[in-house]
């Protein structure tokens, strides 16, 4: 990553003093120092014997934070911010941000084991756990060893299945699909986005928040048009077998013209 006193001179109103950039962004002293060796974010400003820093410096940090919360490691981390162009603009690096965004937010909430349990109105072992998990409805709490983080709003439905014996390989098996096709269609429209809708949202001017505005509004679109297309296809999968198993049936007329 290129010095960043090579680069167009900050205004002074924007620059920032280390203590600021902390403030700013949520970060302690020592972590900001930290990628900064690591060369994550650039070096600070020189001016004379102080350091300081930009807006810049600001949105790679805010961008290293989210890619942290995703549970990004410090080497998948370095292998993001090497593909951000070292002349991208705050707003660039800020829509990073926004794709980074989860698509459908729901609020979860964090429980104990014994919490959970009493939630579910059930006993959950071991298998019970596993089958919610791979439902997407429970997942071990980020810093809390032995706890949970709960959807409730699909609890219920977990529960139900757990009540009717709904195998858990199948469970785990399903997630395993919807996790790999899911990724595919993530990387398909991403490559979209990159390719034909923000050219032409940069070729007109338009500004990063109105593209951000724009990400932000797709979303549900997106996410309908996603559960659409998956009903649809089942719908026509079923068709399909339901014809399959008619004409294996259905009785061979040469068979019947040749039979004495």
């Amino acid at each position: 990553m290129a010095d960043t006193s090579e680069r167009p001179a900050a205004k002074p109103e924007e620059l920032l003093t280390l203590e600021d950039l902390t403030t700013r962004v949520g970060m302690s002293v020592r972590n900001v120092r930290f990628y900064t060796t690591k060369g994550l974010v650039p070096p600070p400003i020189r001016r004379g014997r102080s350091g300081y820093y930009t807006p810049d410096h600001v949105s790679r940090l805010e961008l290293v934070r989210e890619l942290q919360s995703h549970g990004f490691t410090l080497s998948a981390i370095e292998k993001y911010l090497a593909a951000v162009p070292e002349d991208a603009t705050p707003e660039q690096i800020a829509l990073h941000r926004t794709m980074l965004a989860p698509w459908q937010a729901e609020a979860t909430v964090e429980m104990t084991t014994a919490e959970l349990v009493a939630r579910a109105g059930r006993d959950l072992d071991a298998d019970a756990l596993r089958l919610l998990q791979a439902l997407r409805i429970i997942r071990p709490a980020e810093g809390r060893r032995g706890a949970w983080s709960v959807t409730p709003t699909q609890l219920a439905v977990g529960v139900g299945l757990l009540e009717l014996g709904f195998p858990t390989e199948a469970a785990v098996a399903a997630a395993e699909v919807y996790s790999r096709h899911g990724r595919q269609v993530a990387e398909e429209l991403n490559e979209l986005f990159l390719t034909q809708v923000w050219p032409a949202y940069k070729e007109a001017g338009a500004s990063a928040e109105t593209i951000r505005e724009v990400v932000e509004r797709i979303k549900p679109l997106s996410i309908a048009s996603l559960v659409a297309a998956y009903e649809q296809a089942m719908d026509e999968t079923r068709r399909e077998q339901i014809r399959a198993r008619a004409e294996r049936g259905r009785p061979d007329p040469g068979k019947q013209a040749s039979a004495p």
